[in-house]
């Protein structure tokens, strides 16, 4: 019996030792890059909210629609994207609860309809890089950064980083949340501030199906001590669906709580 106790006592300490050795650490020289970008779009201001007006096209199959459109984001979790196209409304909101990400879409003013939980994991205030993922580097530790390379990036000279998410309270998901969160940034070598972002969409009923998506930024301009990109565009499967030209741009209007769930 004691011989028993003492195989258990060791190979559970070889388990945590295992655990511990494999647990992941984020790359210093990533973490350097992310400080440079998040300096450079701030310029050391605190950023809570943002709302964005904009001139919209968007794309879905053959047709073509154009309009306006209202982005509005709260901290790194909750957004709320309103599209006013052709005669009707389409709109979609993210938010987050106990570390969970959540969603719904609607069209006119028709009952919204959930996002599937694995398109949930990518950022929530997507169209603006100040309320990113790059900013969770020092505030959150579930998020971790690696460095990739320096390489061209729709024609830019870019610092290519990578980053995803973990559950430290879920260990039972730990990898697939790990491959549901994980995006690429490209830095703007001279700049810092991001050219791109990329991720994995997946269809509503196929987790394990990935299809690129890609936000593009362009045209930066300083509005309150913040550079906000002018110019935005979503791209599915190397594909524009949403072109997005700023108009205006308030800093610091966050969208309620009420609005984002």
């Amino acid at each position: 019996m004691a011989n028993r106790w003492l195989f258990l006592i060791v190979a559970l300490g070889l388990a945590s030792a295992i655990c511990t050795a494999q647990a992941p650490t984020s790359d210093p020289q990533a973490l350097a890059l992310v400080a440079k970008s998040v300096a450079a779009m701030t310029g050391g201001q605190p950023v809570s909210g943002v709302t964005l007006n904009a001139k919209a096209i968007w794309v879905a199959g053959s047709n073509y629609f154009t309009g306006t459109a209202t982005l509005q984001g709260k901290g790194t979790t909750d957004s709320l994207v309103t599209l006013n196209l052709n005669g009707f409304t389409r709109t979609e909101n993210r938010t987050q609860s106990g570390g969970i990400p959540s969603g719904t879409w609607s069209e006119a003013s028709a009952t919204p309809q959930p996002l599937p939980l694995h398109n949930c994991w990518s950022d929530a205030v997507w169209f603006f890089p100040a309320l990113s993922s790059l900013t969770q580097a020092v505030v959150d530790t579930n998020f971790f950064f690696s460095y990739v390379g320096q390489e061209q990036h729709g024609g830019v000279s870019t610092q290519h980083i990578r980053w995803f998410q973990l559950l430290q309270n879920d260990r039972s998901n730990v990898l697939q949340v790990q491959r549901l969160s994980t995006s690429d940034v490209y830095l703007d070598s001279s700049s810092f501030l991001p050219v791109a972002v990329a991720f994995e969409a997946h269809p509503d009923k196929d987790m394990t199906r990935d299809v690129p998506m890609e936000i593009g930024f362009a045209n930066y301009q300083v509005v309150n001590g913040v550079q906000v990109p002018f110019h935005i565009q979503r791209m599915l499967n190397g594909s524009v669906i949403l072109d997005l030209t700023v108009t205006n741009a308030v800093m610091n209007s966050a969208v309620s709580l009420s609005q984002a769930q």
